[in-house]
Formats: structure tokens, C-alpha cells, sequence
């Protein structure tokens, strides 16, 4: 059997929540053997969902939270302030080891930021960017930074680049992915200057 992996799971965050979000877990659990999930949320809510379903009991654990952060809310204050909410709940699982990865549909905002001040970077890593999976014709792409980061300088762009190729190789299984620079065309001389200069690095 494969390594277990914990994964926190923000059950209040997005669209359709928290009914869509805890029927994803339990399709999870249900699906593969090597996950145990945390579903943070309101406790009545998580156990009122829960019993509709048929899974392995000893495969999700609940953690309540209070709180939920909506999508509006600006980021900064709303980690500072809803110290209870589900993405600060979930996230701390991460920091004290509780859990190896965090999972939302919530705020993005709040995510990136509460991922950086509770968590942190690793170490040499400047910024943290958004990378969603992106369906192609021949697989997935990913696109890395998709707008966390609205003054990116290139030096962070390499960076970026640096982290989707290792994410690529090592999580989605592609060898020797390929990096390419998003662009307003395909000539050399089109782009603002951030991109060319990237380009060069």
C-alpha cells in the first residue's frame, strides 16, 4: 500500500458547498485507500451531510470551525480576523503536521494568504502563485501564476516556471515538461517589457 496522505478540506468554501465539497470527499475515500480527510466546517452541518453517505468511518474525521470566509472579503483581514474559519482551521492542520495538504474552493485570496502567513514558503521560494490544472487536447497544462500575483518582477517569473516544471515532473507525471511564456503573440518582438526580459532569463 502507498504512503497515507491527510488532507485537510476546507467542507464551507465555494460554489455549491458544503454539500458538493463532503460528497467529493467521500467519493475520495471511497475511491482510494491511501487518504484520510479532515473536513473542517460548522460541526451540525458536516454531520448532518455525512450520514446521507456510505464510507469508511475511520476514513474522514471532522474538525469544527465557526466561521467561513466569504470570497468578497479582503483577504488580509479576513485570515486576521476569522481566526475559526474553516481555511484558518485547515490551514493550521498543515502548519502543526496534522495534515499534509490543505484543499479549498473558497476564497482564493484568503487561501494564498493564509497559506503564506500560517504555513509560509519554503525556503527560496519569493512568492507564492495560483497554478490551476488546465484540461488540453493532448493532457493538462498548467498555468502558473493566474493572478495572485499582479507585479510579478521576471526574476519571480523564472521562479514560477521553476516550480510548475517540478510540479509537472513530480505530481501529474510529465517528463521534461515544457515552459512557455504567456503572451499577447508569438514574435519575439511582442510583449511588454517584463516578458521579454523574462524571456532572456
Amino acid at each position: 500500500m502507498s504512503e497515507i496522505v491527510k488532507v485537510a478540506v476546507d467542507a464551507m468554501g465555494g460554489d455549491n458547498a458544503p454539500v458538493e465539497i463532503i460528497k467529493g470527499a467521500v467519493d475520495a475515500v471511497n475511491l482510494r485507500d491511501n487518504i484520510l480527510v479532515y473536513l473542517v466546517g460548522t460541526q451540525e452541518v458536516l454531520d448532518t451531510e455525512l450520514a446521507k453517505y456510505s464510507y469508511p468511518k475511520d476514513r474522514i474525521t471532522t474538525v469544527a470551525s465557526t466561521e467561513v470566509i466569504e470570497t468578497a472579503e479582503p483577504p488580509v483581514m479576513a485570515i486576521r480576523r476569522k481566526r475559526d474559519s474553516s481555511i484558518v482551521v485547515g490551514l493550521n492542520l498543515v502548519k502543526d503536521g496534522t495534515c499534509d495538504a490543505f484543499v479549498s474552493a473558497g476564497s482564493s485570496g484568503a487561501i494564498l494568504v493564509g497559506g503564506t502567513f500560517i504555513v509560509g514558503r519554503i525556503k527560496g521560494v519569493e512568492r507564492a502563485p495560483l497554478a490551476p490544472v488546465i484540461p488540453t487536447a493532448k493532457g493538462v497544462s498548467l498555468l502558473i501564476d493566474c493572478g495572485a500575483n499582479v507585479d510579478a518582477r521576471p526574476d519571480h517569473l523564472v521562479q514560477f516556471a521553476k516550480m510548475g516544471s517540478i510540479y509537472m515532473e513530480n505530481v501529474i507525471g510529465v517528463k521534461n515538461p515544457r515552459v512557455a511564456i504567456l503572451n499577447i503573440g508569438a514574435e519575439e518582438e511582442k510583449g511588454n517589457a517584463i516578458v521579454k526580459e523574462t524571456l532572456a532569463l
